[in-house]
């Protein structure tokens, strides 16, 4: 992304304020996510508590829609992908550290509660990559929330650490997936 030069910032503060809002209403209209970025900023009934609700109801309709076809596992994989893009998007929209676990952890409690079936398939595409989204929920847990809010969401990664474990795959993993959510002392 392009750092704006002084040359820039200056010829945008000659403008207007009429040309700038023009000239903001055009660049949210050609890019869906600054329009998203903008409506969290100004609007005021858009909360990060809608950004979950819109952004966990594309992720569910992401499984139901995509996860079809003789190839379940591999479009399940290409699912989870979308998914863990759609809640980076929410990330960057609301810039909330909370949110994008709340959204990775909605994403675990759909997967375990349909498709832990195709665990045990041939192909371990969605296993691994359950696995990852597993590991990566439980470093953001630990590295960016605070220690109080730890114990809030340790028993149900450590539900989900225990199933993938569980499984025979879990040996084959090319990453370290940790066995609970360790808080330190």
């Amino acid at each position: 992304m392009p750092v704006p030069s002084a040359d820039f910032k200056r010829a945008l503060k000659r403008l207007s304020d009429k040309e700038k809002e023009a000239l903001l209403l055009r660049a949210a209209r050609r890019d869906a996510e600054l329009y998203d970025t903008l409506s969290f900023e100004l609007l005021p009934d858009v909360t990060v508590e809608t950004v979950f609700e819109q952004t966990s109801d594309q992720i569910h309709e992401l499984f139901a829609v995509g996860a079809t076809g003789r190839l379940l596992n591999r479009s399940l994989t290409k699912a989870l992908q979308k998914a863990t893009k759609e809640v980076a998007r929410a990330r960057r929209i609301t810039k909330d550290k909370r949110l994008e676990i709340d959204l990775n952890l909605y994403t675990l409690r759909h997967i375990f509660a349909n498709y832990t079936g195709q665990f045990e398939s041939v192909y371990g595409g969605f296993y691994t990559s359950t696995a990852r989204l597993a590991a990566r929920t439980t470093q953001l847990v630990l590295q960016n929330l605070h220690e109080d809010l730890w114990l809030e969401y340790k028993a149900e990664l450590d539900d989900f650490l225990q199933q993938l474990h569980a499984r025979s795959k879990s040996r084959s993993l090319k990453f370290e997936l940790p066995r609970e959510l360790v808080l330190p002392d």
